[in-house]
């Protein structure tokens, strides 16, 4: 039990140059997730970090609207200009004036670190009654990586950057994690002792550990037991492979659950989504967001859920078949090549394939429902305008265009009557040749 209250910094400053993007570097998404949102949930979901300060810097106003949106503890404080991580952190100081109690300090480009994570890692800071610690990571090959020096008694005194390394620090496998968990009344002076004498000119976070033990603080170090959680993305590539990192980790949780997944390597599913057990997920399906899905259903292959699925028990959902922002419930088919939107499906419905709620007004810009109720079905090719409701036990017509509810076990049926002509392919190709045919 904590005696004190926590609030983390997050360090969301930076341009990123290397993603060569006009979008800043923490509002590259994985699952349709901007990075900067796992950093701010996994501080939130710790249960006792009650603000977070978020440090903008390049294209701030786009982060802000971000952060303004996504989280009501965050707070957005302005660095300009760049001076540092440093500097960065010194920026927040003014909001925790009087503040006595733990900071967390997080990069905002390690999408990977959890909650459980950030929460041993305090409890080690709080048994150690430090007032500093910096979490670690063990690496066979540290090579650009900063080191976790150590005096001949193996008390940690500093953090040394790789270019300063010396031939027996580069031997040292502990490196810094770039987390810090601080005692922020004891340490914040440190944030006005920092020096900028370097090639940069840049005031160095890191700095803050010689400044520390130069004042014989307690300082420690937290050795991270998973390095995948302090993978920094700096690139695209670097953001592809942080996702496979993210979804490994989701579908073996999902399958120790109960689910059977025929093909991890083909099947994403966001870390938000939530899926009974023998639930069957065929390959190449797409989940993203945050939904939750019954148990013994079947989707797939091929099939794509967005965010706001909530689909019941015994559900299925066919190859090529696209659920955005919908509630389905028990023993409902969701045949292949169907796209159901903002929509409400009963039991027992049966969608046929081709199916379409077309929910969207391009004009007034306006998503509108559409309900099909318990036991209705819907023929292959037919498009459901929203608003509409397709009542208990109702019909639809194959290729039918519905505009206007549809009464409970009626049939709803909108194609023109069938025409045939006679012979009329023989005169078309006759025409085109002329008549010689």
């Amino acid at each position: 039990m904590l005696n004190k209250k926590v609030k983390s910094i997050i360090l969301a400053a930076g341009k990123g140059t290397r993603m060569k993007s006009d979008l800043p570097k923490v509002l590259h998404s994985i699952f349709n997730k901007p990075i900067l949102g796992y950093i701010i949930d996994a501080a939130n979901n710790t249960g006792f970090v009650d603000e977070s300060f978020v440090i903008v810097g390049h294209e701030a106003e786009k982060v802000k609207e971000f952060v303004s949106g996504y989280c009501s503890s965050a707070k957005c404080v302005l660095q300009s200009p760049q001076l540092g991580t440093g500097d960065a952190v010194n920026k927040a100081a003014p909001y925790l004036k009087d503040f006595d109690g733990y900071v967390i300090i997080l990069n905002g480009d390690i999408p990977l670190i959890t909650a459980e994570t950030l929460k041993k890692f305090v409890a080690a800071h709080t048994e150690a009654n430090a007032d500093l610690t910096a979490m670690s990571a063990i690496f066979d090959n540290p090579f650009g990586l900063g080191r976790i020096a150590r005096d001949k008694d193996g008390k940690f005194i500093a953090i040394v950057e790789e270019k300063d390394t010396t031939e027996e620090q580069k031997a040292i496998k502990e490196i810094n994690a770039g987390v810090y968990c601080l005692n922020w009344r004891t340490v914040a002076p440190a944030f006005n002792n920092l020096q900028n004498n370097n090639a940069q000119g840049e005031y160095y976070l890191t700095d803050i550990v010689k400044w520390a033990v130069e004042n014989k603080l307690n300082v420690q170090s937290y050795i991270l037991e998973n390095n995948e959680e302090i993978f920094g993305i700096n690139s695209k590539i670097q953001l592809a492979e942080a996702a496979k990192f993210l979804n490994k980790r989701t579908v073996v949780r999902l399958m120790e659950e109960g689910v059977q997944i025929v093909d991890p390597d083909t099947t994403f599913i966001s870390p938000e989504t939530t899926i009974g057990s023998d639930t069957l997920i065929l390959p190449n399906v797409y989940i993203t967001g945050k939904n939750i899905i019954g148990k013994h259903c079947k989707i797939g292959p091929f099939a794509h859920i967005r965010d706001g699925a909530q689909i019941g028990n015994n559900v299925r959902i066919g190859n090529f078949v696209e659920i955005k922002k919908s509630v389905i419930k028990d023993n409902t088919n969701v045949s292949h090549l169907s796209y159901i939107g903002d929509s409400e499906l009963g039991s027992k419905v049966n969608i046929g394939a081709g199916t379409i709620t077309a929910n969207y007004n391009p004009i007034s810009k306006v998503k509108s429902k559409t309900i099909i109720k318990d036991g209705a079905n819907t023929g292959s090719n037919s498009v459901l305008v929203a608003p509409v409701t397709i009542n208990e036990m109702a019909s639809v017509a194959a290729g039918s265009i519905i505009t206007k509810d549809v009464e409970a076990y009626s049939l709803a049926i909108t194609r023109s009557p069938m025409k045939v002509i006679s012979d009329w392919v023989r005169l078309q190709i006759k025409k085109l040749s002329g008549g010689n045919k």
